[in-house]
């Protein structure tokens, strides 16, 4: 039996002007009495996360289609029609190798151009970061990109962005969705383009994003005196062979092996050899991984289908391929950032970088020792765009990312970054072995000057409507009994960002409102006083909770570095089993 509302909606599609197929898909559904699916499928409308509309291809208010990508496009040149008044209002359109996508892509630029918006498509897939490019090159008022980032092969999604070439936020994220909600009937979905405004792009918009990220370079000498470092790639059949080749081959880098069973994007989005196209996954990275054991490499770089997010792995102080966290990576990163922008007197007092507050805290305490400013935001790189926007014309952005592997050096793109970072990383690798250093030896030297961070994910997964309300049932129960002690130390500070309080020593104080990257969300932070940092957040793009634990401790020499390592996991996985995370 169907709650009364899905019924309504379910009712909606089978009387409105949908197409037959996707009536005949919903018939079968009812007729087969699967009230689970269609609950799913009908029980709310996607809507606009941290990374914008995203979920499972099929029929349905809830699900992937022409219909609420459509609905969504209209809402959204509805608003820009609106915004930019008497403005000529242009966009641009990206998309990646997921099933789908250049469908997706087509119907978008037609709904587009038939709101009278003047549209540039990319003639072929190309990664997220060049479209956040793209809409600062051209001019453009917002932009597409149909892609789920690194999500299963079911997925797919629709990132929106602003002119500055960020993900939509507030105010205009919710005026967007307010558009979209005022469509009651698709026949207000303008599906019929104007194919005279709608422009193909490709080529020369490749060759000035790669211009950009070359100069960004800095050790151009350590890469001619290490141009044989040995780098293994894998786009993971996804839109990173379409730049990232190429970028290493023109910063100098002459020994690159290509994974070629990955390389080729593949048509229907399947992403044949991988299970979860993502490079935080280590079976995303095993052929990597193991061509570098076999060629003896110093470096594997890997990008998600969309490429906006990296994963690499290094040789560890064993001489073993070792996969780094992507708080390892940002460290890394980060770090030598701020060492070449200092070796090359670019710091001049008014620089930052930036960073989300569930990524680690040993960045911040690395770019105070540079005198360099560290924004915390929420999680979202469009929070992290935010910041760089509120603060141009007065401080200079260096580099930033967060934990899940994305990460941003320079301001040109305003969206984290995987070909720029393949660049970079490439870069400090040279930068490294050039001092007769792996990547992993000068992890270990950070450590030992700032203090061993390390940082643990628990990821729950919670699908459909039931998991959704269980999800909101944990953050209930952490709110109503909060832990007093984690891993037998003190809880002495409490952040909820939900009602924006901060609470201390007894003590409630407000979090302000209106900071820079920081809004009401649903999010909880713990911190106790032996420097514990315990997070819990629901993930705005897949159905699940997210509990990240952040513990420190100190590193007085690379001997006692694995038994060090191995008693920080042990905390982390303590804190998981005390608070039963499960």
């Amino acid at each position: 039996m169907l709650e009364t509302a899905v019924q309504n909606k379910v009712n909606q599609w089978l009387t409105g002007s949908y197409d037959a197929d996707t009536k005949t898909a919903i018939q079968t559904l009812l007729d087969a009495g699967n009230a689970t699916e269609l609950t799913d499928s009908f029980y709310k409308d996607l809507e606009f996360g941290t990374g914008g509309l995203r979920g499972l291809i099929g029929i349905g208010s809830n699900r992937m289609n022409q219909y609420t990508v459509g609905a969504a496009t209209q809402g959204l040149a509805n608003y820009l029609n609106q915004v930019f008044v008497g403005e000529p209002i242009s966009v641009a359109i990206a998309y990646d190798s997921r099933m789908k996508s250049d469908e997706f892509a087509q119907i978008i630029a037609d709904i587009f151009s038939a709101n009278g918006i003047e549209v540039y498509l990319f003639d072929a897939l190309r990664p997220t970061p060049e479209l956040s490019f793209a809409i600062r090159l051209l001019g453009c008022k917002s932009g597409v990109v149909v892609t789920a980032s690194h999500n299963p092969k079911e997925y797919n999604g629709y990132k929106a962005y602003w002119t500055d070439g960020s993900q939509i936020v507030a105010p205009h994220d919710k005026n967007v969705i307010d558009e979209v909600n005022k469509i009651q009937s698709i026949d207000a979905i303008r599906f019929v383009g104007n194919p005279a405004k709608i422009h193909a792009v490709g080529a020369e918009i490749d060759a000035q994003y790669i211009a950009q990220i070359l100069s960004l370079s800095i050790s151009k000498a350590a890469i001619e005196r290490q141009k044989d470092l040995k780098i293994v790639y894998t786009p993971l059949h996804g839109t990173g062979i379409t730049l990232v080749p190429t970028l290493l081959q023109s910063m100098g880098f002459e020994n690159v092996t290509l994974i070629t069973e990955q390389a080729e994007p593949n048509g229907n989005g399947q992403f044949p050899t991988v299970v979860y196209p993502n490079p935080e996954e280590s079976e995303a990275m095993n052929m990597a991984v193991n061509k570098a054991k076999e060629i003896g490499a110093d470096l594997v770089l890997g990008t998600d289908p969309d490429a906006d997010r990296v994963g690499i792995a290094v040789r560890n102080h064993h001489g073993e391929i070792q996969l780094l966290n992507g708080n390892q990576t940002a460290t890394l990163l980060i770090y030598y950032l701020l060492q070449a922008w200092k070796e090359s007197g670019k710091l001049a007092g008014k620089e930052f970088v930036c960073k989300t507050i569930v990524t680690t805290d040993l960045i911040d305490k690395m770019a105070a020792s540079y005198g360099v400013s560290c924004y915390n935001t929420l999680t979202g790189f469009k929070y992290i765009a935010q910041v760089i926007r509120e603060l141009e014309g007065k401080e200079q952005f260096i580099g930033g990312g967060e934990e899940s592997y994305g990460y941003l050096i320079g301001d040109a793109v305003r969206d984290k970054d995987a070909i720029a970072s393949c660049g970079m990383i490439a870069e400090l690798t040279a930068y490294a072995k050039d001092k007769g250093l792996s990547l992993f030896d000068m992890l270990m030297e950070i450590y030992k000057q700032f203090g061993f961070y390390y940082e643990g994910l628990i990821s729950l997964t919670k699908k459909g409507k039931t998991g959704a309300d269980e999800i909101q049932q944990m953050m209930a129960d952490f709110r109503a009994n909060p832990p007093q002690s984690l891993a037998g130390s003190e809880v002495v500070k409490i952040d909820d960002y939900k009602s924006l309080k901060r609470t201390q020593n007894g003590v409630v104080s407000d979090i302000a409102a209106g900071e820079m990257g920081i809004e009401s969300s649903n999010v909880l932070q713990f911190f106790t006083a032996d420097g514990t940092k315990f997070t819990c957040r629901p993930s705005g793009t897949e159905p699940k909770i997210k509990f990240y634990v952040g513990v420190v401790a100190q590193l007085a020499n690379n001997e006692d570095f694995d038994a060090t390592y191995d008693n920080l996991k042990a905390k982390v996985k303590a804190i998981g089993e005390e608070l039963k995370l499960k």
